[in-house]
C-alpha cells in the first residue's frame, strides 16, 4: 500500500468529515476528536490498519474530567482519546465485541473514489445527536 493513498485518504477525511464534527462542536486535530456534553466527552478516533489500504472509526465517552488509567497517569479532558478508554465501539459495530466496519480505500484509484469512501463514513457518523454514541455504549 502507498503512503500516496494514505496521503489521499487523509485528504478525504480532512476535507469532507473534519469540517461536519467541528460543526458538530468536535474539538482536536486528526485522528483524534472530542466534543463536550452536559454529562460527558465524546470521542471519535480513527484507527488506521499498520499495513494500510483501511481503517476504523472509534466511538467512546469519558466524564468530564478525563480519565485516570490504571498506573495513575492522568489524562486531561482536553487530551483524551477513545484509545484512552476501555469501553468502546467501532463505527457500524452493534456491540463492543464486534469488528465494526473496516473502511477500505486501498483499490482506490481517484480522489472521487477517496472522498466516497469519507462520504460512506459520514452517512453512518450521527453526531449531529449529542446522545448518539452514549446511547451507542449503554
Amino acid at each position: 500500500m502507498s503512503s500516496e493513498h494514505r496521503k489521499n485518504m487523509n485528504l478525504a477525511i480532512k476535507g469532507m468529515i473534519v469540517p461536519v464534527l467541528r460543526e458538530q462542536g468536535f474539538k482536536g486535530s486528526f485522528p483524534h476528536f472530542r466534543r463536550k456534553n452536559e454529562k460527558n466527552i465524546d470521542l471519535v478516533t480513527f484507527q488506521f490498519n499498520r499495513w494500510g489500504g483501511s481503517f476504523v472509526v472509534e466511538l467512546a465517552i469519558c466524564p468530564l474530567e478525563g480519565v485516570t488509567m490504571h498506573w495513575g497517569e492522568e489524562i486531561p479532558p482536553n487530551k483524551v482519546t477513545a484509545h484512552d478508554v476501555n469501553k468502546r465501539l467501532r463505527l457500524g459495530a452493534v456491540s463492543e465485541e464486534e469488528d465494526g466496519i473496516w473502511f477500505t480505500y486501498e483499490n482506490s484509484k481517484t480522489q472521487k473514489d477517496f472522498e466516497q469512501v469519507a462520504s460512506d463514513v459520514l452517512g453512518l457518523l450521527n453526531t449531529s445527536d449529542r446522545n448518539w454514541i452514549s446511547m451507542l455504549l449503554k
